[in-house]
């Protein structure tokens, strides 16, 4: 009896596993001395879900069995997994293979013909770590690139460079891994409800610090982006497909996406070619029987995504979108679907894909060489020749514009000779982007400023435009006449760090206008160092003369360190740094306050309380995080909200609350959030945490709620086929939206002028507050920058209030409408939160 049912036991566990016959054709000879997955798994592709390092490990083996296979690591994940790419073709096309990439891409800058030449495409799986269907299946198309036997792999191979990404998300997909295995069991379960198929917070989806590593191809926040970008441009593929998964109730989707939602900078040719693709990826799934859609849900138009940011680049970028077992098995509309079954769709497209491309090599060729053949003469063609960029006197800030430039194969010319420009006047040192280069249509879809579109519906943001995130002023021209830039493009070197300070002087000061100018802020108190904060301007005499110091200086008074060896930590933290730093002969000023004035604020380094946990947004948890801990130095401390009554709110200076739910809050956390406030802390809270804020009555705002902008728009009558075109009217997917600021305000130091561009996801509106000195930043009366927003919803947001600062008791609350920190690249407005970390108790 016992090993009766010990044999049941193991029969249930096994009707999972699926042998390689179950993903391959029968026709297929696979060359039997190379490893089957298996064999070093220990399970068949899908029972369990591959771990990251079991993925190294089996592809590492691969290429040292396979002369069809080379592998490199180009980058390490946040958590120091290894990022593999896998370059396959011939053994004859191995031993040349360098060759084979210089003459690819010498073939985009001269007309030649490319019939003979192998194409590179590129496969990429399973960017989000919680979609491992794509990762799984590129086990099996790794097999099958270096067993597989015959004529149809041979031709393949020969004319063909196969670049393998397997894991684009090496820590997400190593949690989800976890995730899944350590929650299933032998007997499986397929209800949606049972724990293995819901995810705690934050999920699996994100890279380390909570990021969509899928809206980061543009802005290049993460070295998994970078290291990837930088391959994808050391190539310059033709077709790079993108795997990823959806809804355990939807089917199987391929590109092309809705034609009206493309970006209009995307070539036809582009399409045409990702219609002809689509026909192979519908032949082998109509042979599988297995149900699939296209031309729905997904648009084309953010630039920022592994299937967009390639077809803005020459390439064919092209979406696959699985339903999703998330788990190993799981209830759906179309009965139970199985981990094995979304793997093998996986493949098979994947399959397609090499068909799709086989049979259409030349055209791919032709299509890319004719992209960057006509950048040249396109760019001729337009009004525009190019953007001038101020450099302002945020040096940090703009060097990491210019870094993000080049990363793109974005050319920069410094100009040598002063030019007035749309009434401004650009400098010697500011640069000019030209138009007339290989990645013209790049350059304008990063300054675009585009506002009217064909289709309003967007999947993802509207509006980008590289400068505004970056605070940084600039304009179109259209003459060069007059324009002297240099002749090479400006690169940017490693900071030049101070080599010696000053010893023995009254005071030290540096400037707040460099973005690194709070993390070294942030490392001289945390050394013990005593730092106050200039409230008002004032010039001092200095080793290298008079100067003036503007509001925001950081002034490190002698006559108050208590440390005595505080000269020596000052000089090793200051020499490890780039930021100027002034010695200061005498407390008595030229002109404005003196150094032993009341309006030297003494600083204390903040302590903060990040709250996340089910109900918060994790991506918003993830970017603050990431901007404190890269940007500022600062180890905040994440508390969930299930957790946070428990807290000792006395150990913190800061409590954060981003964009979230917190009405699970019990009353007597309420209170103690509130009583904190009271005796001397500083809350900051945007979007929803703002929204919290105001509901506790600590602040004192009338605001516009989401359903009140909604009942603007007039439904009646309106058509059930009108509710996708309403819904995209009544909500800002993504928009810049322009602002002003009250540069005396503590909260916008380093600011370099009063206009400030915002990222805007949101139709909340706080409404210009009544109380006098408390508005930092208000909308301007015509705020729409760049992206779309309906004209009704522009008109309320209007003129009102952005960020708010206000006293209750001895402490400060701060609400924002907007994430100032959005996708890590806002280095413009992120100045503000880093303000209230440092400046907040100069509102009292």
């Amino acid at each position: 009896m016992r090993i009766t049912l010990f044999l049941l036991g193991f029969l249930i566990f096994q009707s999972q596993a699926k042998p390689l016959s179950y993903y391959f054709s029968a026709d297929i000879e696979f060359d039997q001395s190379i490893t089957k997955p298996s064999e070093v798994l220990g399970y068949e592709v899908g029972e369990w879900h591959v771990r990251h390092d079991q993925l190294v490990s089996y592809l590492t083996l691969l290429a040292q069995q396979s002369p069809r296979m080379s592998i490199s690591t180009i980058g390490f994940s946040h958590e120091r997994r290894p990022l593999l790419l896998l370059a396959v073709t011939t053994a004859k096309n191995q031993d040349k293979l360098e060759q084979i990439r210089q003459d690819h891409l010498a073939s985009l800058s001269v007309s030649k013909d490319r019939s003979a030449a192998p194409n590179i495409i590129w496969m990429g799986y399973s960017v989000h770590g919680n979609e491992p269907s794509g990762s799984n299946a590129a086990l099996l198309l790794a097999y099958y690139l270096a067993a597989a036997q015959g004529d149809e792999i041979n031709n393949l191979l020969e004319n063909n460079v196969i670049l393998l990404d397997p894991a684009l998300n090496p820590d997400g997909l190593a949690r989800f891994a976890h995730w899944a295995n350590s929650n299933r069991g032998k007997t499986l379960s397929a209800d949606p409800a049972s724990r293995e198929h819901v995810e705690a917070w934050p999920s699996s989806r994100t890279n380390h610090y909570w990021f969509d590593l899928n809206r980061d191809w543009l802005l290049l926040q993460h070295p998994e982006s970078k290291a990837r970008v930088a391959q994808f441009h050391h190539w310059k593929p033709t077709v790079l497909t993108d795997f990823h998964e959806m809804g355990t109730n939807s089917s199987y989707f391929f590109q092309p996406g809705i034609p009206s939602r493309t970006h209009p900078i995307t070539p036809p040719q582009n399409q045409a070619l990702t219609h002809k693709l689509a026909e192979y990826h519908a032949e082998i799934l109509d042979r599988e029987k297995q149900l699939y859609f296209t031309q729905e849900s997904f648009d084309d138009f953010y630039v920022g995504k592994g299937s967009t940011y390639p077809d803005i680049n020459g390439a064919v970028g092209i979406l696959f979108e699985q339903a999703s077992s998330r788990g190993h098995v799981q209830e759906s509309i179309n009965g139970d679907l199985h981990f094995h079954r979304t793997i093998k769709n996986q493949l098979l497209t994947s399959l397609s894909t090499f068909k799709g491309a086989l049979k259409h090599k030349e055209a791919l060729l032709d299509y890319q060489q004719t992209f960057y053949l006509d950048a040249l003469k396109l760019a001729d063609k337009e009004d525009v020749k190019g953007y001038v960029v101020a450099k302002g006197n945020d040096i940090s800030r703009f060097e990491s514009f210019v870094k993000l430039l080049s990363h793109h194969q974005i050319n920069a010319y410094e100009i040598t000779k002063a030019v007035k420009v749309a009434g401004r006047t650009y400098q010697i040192g500011d640069i000019f982007v030209p138009l007339t280069q290989s990645q013209y249509r790049l350059i304008k879809a990063v300054f675009s400023t585009q506002t009217n579109f064909e289709d309003n519906t967007f999947y993802d943001v509207s509006g980008w435009t590289l400068p505004h995130a970056f605070d940084l002023s600039f304009a179109p021209i259209k003459s060069r006449w007059g324009l002297k830039v240099a002749t090479n493009p400006i690169k940017i070197e490693p900071p030049t760090l101070n080599k010696a300070v000053q010893t023995g002087a009254y005071a030290y000061a540096f400037s707040w206008d460099d973005y690194l100018a709070p993390k070294l802020l942030n490392r001289l108190l945390g050394a013990g160092i005593e730092a106050r904060v200039a409230l008002q301007s004032f010039s001092a005499r200095t080793h290298q003369g008079e100067l003036t110091f503007s509001s925001g200086t950081v002034v490190i008074p002698a006559g108050v360190q208590s440390n005595k060896n505080w000269p020596s930590v000052l000089i090793e933290i200051v020499t490890q740094s780039s930021i100027d730093v002034f010695a200061i002969r005498s407390g008595l000023t030229a002109q404005g306050i003196d150094l032993g004035s009341r309006l030297m604020m003494p600083l204390k380094q903040p302590k903060v309380l990040l709250v996340g946990g089910e109900g918060t947004s994790q991506y918003e948890v993830g970017e603050m995080w990431y901007h404190l801990d890269r940007h500022v130095g600062i180890a905040p401390t994440l508390i969930e909200q299930r957790r946070l009554s428990r807290a000792n709110l006395a150990r913190y200076t800061h409590i954060i609350m981003v964009d979230g739910n917190y009405r699970g809050l019990s009353k007597a956390t309420k209170a103690a959030v509130l009583s904190w406030v009271k005796k001397g802390g500083v809350i900051w809270g945007h979007k929803r945490g703002a929204q919290w804020l105001i509901d506790q009555q600590i602040l004192n705002v009338e605001t516009i709620s989401k359903k009140e902008m909604r009942a603007q728009f007039e439904t009646q009558g309106m058509p059930f086929s009108a509710r996708e075109e309403l819904a995209a009217k009544q909500r800002i997917a993504g928009a810049i939206f322009n602002t002003r600021a009250d540069l005396s305000h503590p909260l916008a130091f380093g600011l370099e002028d009063e206009i400030l561009p915002v990222f805007k996801n949101s139709t909340w509106v706080m409404k210009q507050t009544g109380r006098p000195f408390t508005s930092v930043l208000k909308y301007t009366s015509n705020p729409l920058l760049s992206g779309y927003a309906d004209q009704r919803n522009v008109n309320q947001i209007a003129a009102s209030s952005v960020l708010i600062a206000d006293e209750y008791g001895k402490g400060v609350v701060i609400a924002m409408t907007d994430n100032p920190v959005f996708r890590g690249y806002w280095y413009g407005t992120s100045k503000l939160i880093n303000n209230a970390l440092f400046f907040a108790h100069a509102v009292k």
